[in-house]
C-alpha cells in the first residue's frame, strides 16, 4: 500500500499538469519547470504507482486506465488542500489574470460571447476567456481535468460529475431574408415545404432530432444545400432565398445585422434547453464560482 506521506505533493502537481496538458513541455511552461525535471518527476510517479500513466503518442501523452482512474481524486485532493492552504484568498475578478476555458458550440459562441466580453473588459479587465468547441472533446475529461472550467449547451448524454444549472429554453424558428414570400401572410405547413431550405447537417444531439423531423415532414428530401455548422447560415440566408430552420435566439441575434425575419415553423418541435455545466471538482473554487454566477446573471431567464 502506498502511504501518502511517502510521496512528494511536487510529484502530484507534476501529474496533474501533465494530464491537463498532454505535453511534457506545456507542462513544464506552467510549472515553471524544466522539461527534463518534468520527465524525471514522471519516472518517479511510474516507480512509486508501479505503472507508464502516460504514453506518448501522436496525439500527445495520453493516460493509461490507472492515470485516468486516480486523476479525479488527486485533483480534488490538491484542490482541497490548495483551499486549505489560502483560507483568506479570494477570487478578485477586477485583478485577477485567470485564464478561464469555456466549452460551447458554434451558435453559442454568436450568442454568449459577445455579451461575457463586453461585461468582463467592464468587471474584469485582466481576466483571459478563450470559447472551445464543445462537439470536438471528450467533455467529462476535459472538465475532470481543469482544462474546460465550464460548458454553455443544449448537452443531453453528460457525466454524472458534471453540476448543471437552467439558463433558458428556446424555441426553434425559420429564418429567412425579410423579402421571401414567407415574410408575407400565413406560414401554412403547404407552404413551408414549397420553399426551399438551407440545412446545418450535423449528427449533434439534439439538434439531429431537429432535422429528422424536418425531414419527416417532407424539408430536407430534395434539399440540396447543406453546412455542417450555424456560424455560416445567416450569411447564406441573406444571399439568397433559402429557409433555415434555427435556435430562436441565433435568429435574434442575426435578424437586424443580416436584414433577416424569422418565424414559427408550422411544425411540432421540440423547445431547446440550455444549461450552464461545472464538474463537482470545482463546485467551491471560488474563480469558478463567480464565471458561473456571472453566466447566470447575464443569461438566465
Amino acid at each position: 500500500m502506498i502511504e501518502p506521506g511517502n510521496i512528494d505533493l511536487n510529484l502530484l502537481a507534476v501529474f496533474q499538469e501533465v494530464y491537463r496538458e498532454r505535453q511534457i513541455s506545456k507542462a513544464a511552461r506552467k510549472l515553471g519547470l524544466t522539461q527534463s525535471a518534468v520527465s524525471n518527476a514522471l519516472a518517479r510517479l511510474r516507480r512509486t504507482f508501479d505503472d507508464e500513466l502516460f504514453v506518448r503518442t501522436g496525439g500527445g501523452m495520453q493516460p493509461t486506465p490507472f492515470a485516468q482512474q486516480v486523476a479525479e481524486p488527486v485533483g480534488a485532493a490538491m484542490l482541497q488542500i490548495g483551499l486549505a492552504l489560502n483560507q483568506r484568498s479570494q477570487f478578485d475578478p477586477a485583478t485577477s489574470t485567470r485564464r478561464f476555458t469555456i466549452a460551447m458550440t458554434d451558435v453559442g459562441e454568436v450568442y454568449f460571447m459577445p455579451v461575457l466580453v463586453e461585461r468582463l473588459r467592464a468587471l474584469a479587465p485582466r481576466v483571459q476567456v478563450s470559447s472551445i468547441r464543445a462537439g470536438g472533446i471528450a467533455l467529462r475529461e476535459a472538465m475532470e481535468s481543469g482544462r474546460v472550467d465550464l460548458a454553455v449547451g443544449a448537452f443531453d448524454d453528460v457525466s454524472g460529475a458534471l453540476y448543471q444549472r437552467l439558463l433558458f429554453r428556446q424555441p426553434f424558428v425559420s429564418l429567412f431574408r425579410k423579402s421571401h414570400p414567407l415574410a408575407q401572410g400565413e406560414v401554412t405547413l403547404d407552404r413551408f415545404i414549397a420553399a426551399e431550405h438551407l440545412l446545418v447537417d450535423t449528427d449533434e444531439s439534439p439538434y439531429d432530432r431537429i432535422n429528422q423531423l424536418l425531414e419527416k415532414a417532407g424539408v430536407g428530401v430534395v434539399t440540396r444545400y447543406r453546412v455542417p455548422h450555424f456560424t455560416a447560415v445567416p450569411y447564406i440566408a441573406s444571399a439568397s432565398g433559402l429557409v433555415v430552420t434555427v435556435p430562436q435566439k441565433l435568429a435574434e441575434r442575426a435578424a437586424a445585422p443580416f436584414d433577416l425575419a424569422w418565424t414559427m415553423p408550422p411544425l411540432q418541435l421540440p423547445m431547446l434547453q440550455t444549461n450552464v455545466f461545472w464538474h463537482r471538482r470545482f463546485g467551491q473554487d471560488p474563480g469558478n464560482c463567480w464565471l458561473r454566477e456571472l453566466m447566470v446573471e447575464l443569461f438566465a431567464e
